[in-house]
Parts: C-alpha cells; structure tokens; sequence
C-alpha cells in the first residue's frame, strides 16, 4: 500500500466520520504545526532562472517587433 493509499485509508476511517468542528480542528492542528516547522526552516534560495518560460504562453502568435512598435506610438501621443 502507498502513502496515498495509507493517507485516504486513515481519512476515510478515521477524518471523514468526524463532525465538521473536530475536523476544523484537525487542520488547525496541522496548520499550526506546519507553520512551525517552516518557521524555523531557512528561506530557500530561489534562481531568477526559475522564471524562464513562465507565461510564454500569453505571447504565442505575437510578433515581437510589432508589439514594441505600437507601445512606442503609445510613447509618442503620451502627454
């Protein structure tokens, strides 16, 4: 059995019966172990390289020179 399984097996059986206040519970338990355990976790260091590719899609089928050209004629009639 996987660690999936395992986790929706003990939802099931034991999370899913509970009533909706113990399972609030639950996750503010969870919630506020989480938070501190991050708390004292290093920030990551992040790459500026991660972004690459990030929002590509908005700008298929746009030719590039032809976008900086009427941003420029913008420029121009801009007081």
């Amino acid at each position: 059995m996987t660690t999936t399984h395992n986790l929706e097996a003990i939802y099931e059986q034991h999370i899913k019966p509970l009533p909706a206040t113990e399972q609030l519970r639950l996750v503010g338990l969870i919630v506020h172990q989480l938070a501190a355990v991050a708390a004292h976790e290093p920030p990551k260091q992040r790459s500026l390289l991660e972004l690459e590719g990030v929002g590509a899609e908005m700008w298929h089928g746009i030719d590039a020179q032809q976008y900086v050209d009427e941003l420029r004629k913008e420029w121009d009639h801009r007081p």
